[in-house]
């Protein structure tokens, strides 16, 4: 009995101990005014359409049918974030989209000029890395809930290929730009831990200027949205499951544009995401 209650009084002790830790980190975050954390996702990404067209003449090529893209391919994301305050937020983001697939065409395809016949070997690469730096207002910010709006600027880094297997023919585009967008991202979190959340980074862009592009009249789009469901599995991680999608395009001529093309790139990209992610507390 003695032995009992000395270990209840240990245990007690300890658990006092532990709150009153728990209470000095969260009064050292306030005191210190920010905190930042990173964000990592992993998971595959489905192109459920996607087709491209380089030059008024050339084919409006379908992946997805004739390009190999009927699968699912590896998907990463990383970013590092950080509140300032009770209600600023910076965000920096990378995000890799490097698809590569190799097949036999089952039809003439004609891309910049090039003539890739019919049961022709092709190498074909659409890449459309791109950086995200986001600013976001906290509208709604409370224990549990939290709503921001605010504004993205992304740096597209683009490469798109169509090479013959021989590597005797080949076309490429290389492409690197900025696009605004605007942003809303919200938050609510259960008494047991779990929570829920929703992110939208997009914009519709007809025109120069303000698509990113000032020597050139296209008209483009991006939509980055996802939906998350996750679980505090400790004071510094948590970990979530999310759905994304994640498209857009652009239809237009290019009045910089050097080699054989005449500068017209019609190209519109849907891809369905699913992923695991962790957010982790650095500070």
């Amino acid at each position: 009995m003695i032995r009992a209650c000395a270990g209840i009084s240990a245990a007690a002790v300890m658990g006092l101990a532990a709150t009153a830790s728990a209470q000095d980190a969260a009064t050292e975050e306030s005191d210190r005014g920010y905190r930042v954390w990173t964000v990592a996702e992993l998971g595959f990404n489905s192109p459920v359409y996607h087709k491209i067209q380089f030059g008024r003449d050339g084919t409006y090529f379908d992946y997805v049918e004739e390009g190999g893209q009927d699968v699912l391919f590896p998907f990463m994301r990383l970013s590092v974030e950080a509140k300032f305050g009770e209600r600023h937020n910076v965000v920096f983001l990378y995000q890799p989209l490097d698809i590569q697939t190799q097949v036999l065409t089952e039809r003439e395809v004609v891309a910049d000029g090039a003539v890739f016949a019919e049961e022709t070997p092709l190498n074909l690469r659409y890449g459309f890395s791109f950086y995200r730096a986001s600013y976001m207002f906290d509208l709604i910010t409370s224990e549990r809930t939290e709503l921001g709006v605010g504004a993205s600027l992304q740096i597209r880094n683009a490469t798109i290929s169509f090479e013959s297997g021989d590597g005797t023919l080949r076309r490429v585009r290389r492409d690197v730009g900025p696009v605004p967008i605007l942003k809303v991202r919200g938050r609510h979190t259960l008494e047991n831990g779990v929570w829920f959340g929703a992110e939208i980074d997009g914009f519709y862009a007809p025109g120069q200027w303000v698509n990113g592009s000032t020597d050139t009249e296209v008209l483009g789009a991006i939509l980055d949205a996802s939906v998350r469901a996750g679980l505090e599995v400790t004071p510094e991680l948590d970990a979530f499951l999310n759905v994304r999608y994640l498209g857009g395009g652009a239809d237009g001529t290019s009045s910089n544009q050097d080699g054989p093309s005449d500068g017209y790139t019609r190209n519109w990209l849907n891809l369905v995401i699913v992923s695991l992610g962790f957010n982790y507390n650095l500070i």
